[in-house]
């Protein structure tokens, strides 16, 4: 993901690879027609606007996963390739200080022009340098390593498109129906549970996956505390029970800085949450509706998802006793994976041994681990290959805006 407080680790291993770059074509074209299906059915304006300074409109995520199709692999490796716009370096580069200035990020909707027609004409002529890239088919590990970094980065912003563009319709009284996505959320379903591990020595991080990012390694040794974590995630009438215990006025269950901030901003509620007419109801992506008991609660910051730990007397699980349940109880456990992001109590902060990549690709990680958390699992919107049990991304406590929820933890010393 492309700006410091939304993006999730974007830095691959540069592995030895066997394969050309003609081999890479099928993921980077689905993943090209991807981006511009989502926007298909939405209109100039729809790819415009800009809601909050954490979002971005689309039209600009279009542009920027271009950019940096463009930065990292056209301009360095295809000779006499022509830029589309000079200009286009300056505006769509996210955060790389080693590339150049960047346009301030709050005003990103500004930006009336290009055009969508622009954009969409910049994303032809860069999928066309990389046709004839493709068609050199040389047999180049980093390069081949660094197009499937691109890829996935553009994957990301896939995912930020979809949330970010929802952050946008919450604030038309429209009730405008677009997609679907919060369908494939899953009813939690079966008697509230937990799973007993015994802790002890365990190993965290990346296993050699055909990709990973560079924060999932170096795999490392961890040793854990006997704990348990819960079978379930948090569900909508369990939150509602803590909105009716009046969590939200209780100082008790709330971190400092998490009670200032919910006191300063008003916040009584989960993101996206409006009480009509005695009932509860939320905006999806597919309008206003009526809140599902049995499934479970989104749009959750970890201000929230620690403040209902405290009410229930439980707490949220560090990364490393996430990870070590996925990967000795991934049947059993449900929505582990591509339902809801799941807060952990960990800090993102580097693994030991870690080393920021040389030049502008190291600005994708080390310069942001502070003041951030990890969650895992990835959501109803985070693409298929990304979803593993060493996947990490990572927040501000505050943020709400993509599809987070709560699964609680305890201790057994």
């Amino acid at each position: 993901m492309t700006n410091k407080a939304t993006r999730a680790s974007q830095t691959v291993v540069l592995k030895d690879s066997d394969s050309c770059l003609i081999d890479l074509i099928p993921l980077y074209e689905n993943t090209r027609r991807y981006s511009e299906s989502i926007c298909d059915s939405l209109t100039d304006e729809d790819l415009q606007a800009q809601s909050m300074p954490e979002a971005s409109p689309l039209k600009w995520h279009l542009a920027h996963t271009s950019w940096a199709f463009e930065t990292f692999i056209l301009k360095p490796n295809l000779a006499d390739y022509q830029d589309f716009d000079p200009n286009y370096e300056y505006l769509f580069n996210s955060y790389y200080n080693a590339i150049g200035n960047q346009y301030p990020r709050p005003n990103r909707g500004l930006l009336t022009r290009p055009t969508r027609y622009q954009v969409e004409s910049y994303r032809r002529h860069v999928d066309q340098g990389m046709q004839e890239l493709f068609n050199q088919n040389t047999k180049d590990s980093r390069l081949h390593a660094l197009i499937l970094l691109c890829i996935h980065h553009e994957q990301q912003h896939q995912e930020l498109m979809l949330t970010d563009f929802k952050h946008l319709l919450s604030f038309n009284p429209l009730n405008i129906k677009t997609m679907d996505t919060e369908s494939k959320l899953e009813s939690i379903d079966g008697k509230a549970e937990s799973f007993v591990f015994e802790g002890g020595l365990t190993h965290i991080g990346h296993r050699n996956e055909t990709f990973y990012f560079d924060n999932e390694g170096p795999q490392h040794s961890f040793y854990l505390h006997p704990f348990t974590i819960d079978k379930n995630l948090i569900s909508n009438e369990e939150f509602i029970e803590f909105i009716e215990d009046k969590g939200y006025q209780r100082s008790e269950f709330w971190l400092s800085e998490a009670w200032y901030n919910i006191s300063q901003q008003n916040i009584s509620h989960p993101l996206y949450w409006r009480f009509r007419d005695g009932l509860w109801q939320q905006h999806t992506l597919s309008g206003t509706q009526a809140i599902e008991p049995h499934l479970p609660v989104t749009h959750i910051s970890y201000f929230e998802a620690s403040a209902f730990a405290n009410w229930k007397n439980k707490r949220l699980p560090s990364e490393f006793e996430w990870e070590h349940a996925a990967r000795n109880q991934p049947s059993k456990i449900k929505g582990l994976f591509n339902q809801l992001w799941q807060w952990t109590s960990s800090s993102y902060a580097a693994y030991p041994g870690f080393k920021v990549a040389e030049g502008a690709i190291g600005e994708y990680n080390g310069k942001f681990m502070v003041n951030q958390y990890v969650l895992r699992g990835g959501s109803i919107a985070t693409p298929d290959g990304h979803i593993r049990p060493s996947y990490r991304n990572f927040f501000y406590p505050d943020a709400s805006w993509q599809f987070t929820g709560i699964r609680l933890a305890d201790s057994l010393n």
